[in-house]
């Protein structure tokens, strides 16, 4: 599959291409950039990201569909002139609207790193819990219902059709850093796992947080996802309260969960392989996964 590949600041960050939502995390971090925020865990870093996503989603669901059928090459919504116009629609203190609803998933990421220079960033999902809830003979396979995501709307972007590919969200990246090291990040999550990339990201490595910790701070879910009643802005309760009320009082709509860690913001991993040859991978305490060296 094609790869997409965007510069920041003497980074090379990699996505995959349509049909995935692999544009949607290089867009985001792309638009965040141009942001020019100096502060972790503040306002414009929070704020920051969720507007890039709300401009990220929106050519998503306008764009993106089997390569075969696509108006143009996806790389072309992370050209500057394109990202620069789309930086200019966010609005740095007040919230756009968002109605965007989401589909819940099952989804698993994994990462590896060799001391020979070989890092892997994977994903694999059924979509739904049980996927279409058929099971190959003779396997115990569960297969995938990835084209739940057609439309038998006559004109859609994803209309259902003879050897078409089925959008899907999933999208491990991939981020060869100016330091020198390279990065395999990535989530499940649906609609979150760009969401997800972002906030690891940017922790990690604009901020200088810990991989550790960049994966444990608490997080953040634009969406209706997993049952709820509404779209909303989800948060994990122990982000300061006073960036909670500037979130709110900007327009956001929001609800805080009851639980610290929760399994609404996905579950992310990283594994990092630096200059010298040495590994460093975490794994993400709202999941039962873990990070090893073998």
């Amino acid at each position: 599959m094609p790869g997409l590949k965007i510069s920041i600041a003497a980074m090379s960050l990699y996505n995959t291409d349509a049909p995935t939502q692999g544009a949607v995390s290089l867009m985001i971090l792309a638009l965040f950039a141009r942001l020019n925020v100096t502060a972790a865990e503040s306002f414009d870093h929070v704020h920051g990201l969720v507007e890039a996503t709300k401009r990220a989603l929106r050519m998503r669901d306008r764009l993106i569909t089997d390569p075969n059928y696509l108006s143009h090459s996806l790389q072309r919504v992370l050209e500057e002139r394109y990202l620069a116009g789309e930086a200019m629609k966010i609005d740095r203190r007040k919230a756009a609207p968002w109605p965007l609803a989401s589909n819940a998933g099952d989804t698993i990421w994994m990462g590896a790193a060799d001391t020979s220079g070989l890092v892997v960033s994977y994903i694999q999902s059924l979509y739904w819990e049980f996927g279409s809830g058929c099971v190959l003979p003779r396997t115990g396979l569960l297969m995938q219902n990835r084209g739940s995501s057609f439309s038998l709307q006559s004109g859609a972007l994803n209309y259902l059709a003879p050897g078409r590919l089925p959008f899907h969200t999933l999208n491990p990246a991939l981020a060869a850093l100016q330091d020198g090291r390279i990065m395999a990040y990535g989530c499940m999550g649906g609609d979150g796992q760009p969401q997800t990339q972002s906030a690891v990201f940017t922790r990690h490595v604009d901020f200088r947080e810990p991989l550790a910790e960049a994966l444990d701070r608490p997080r953040w879910v634009l969406g209706r996802t997993w049952g709820a009643a509404r779209t909303s802005l989800r948060l994990e309760p122990r982000f300061d309260e006073n960036l909670v009320e500037a979130l709110a009082a900007a327009g956001h709509d929001i609800d805080l969960l009851a639980e610290p860690h929760s399994d609404v913001m996905g579950h992310a991993g990283a594994v990092v392989l630096h200059p010298d040859g040495t590994c460093e991978g975490a794994h993400d305490p709202r999941a039962d996964g873990g990070a090893a060296g073998i």
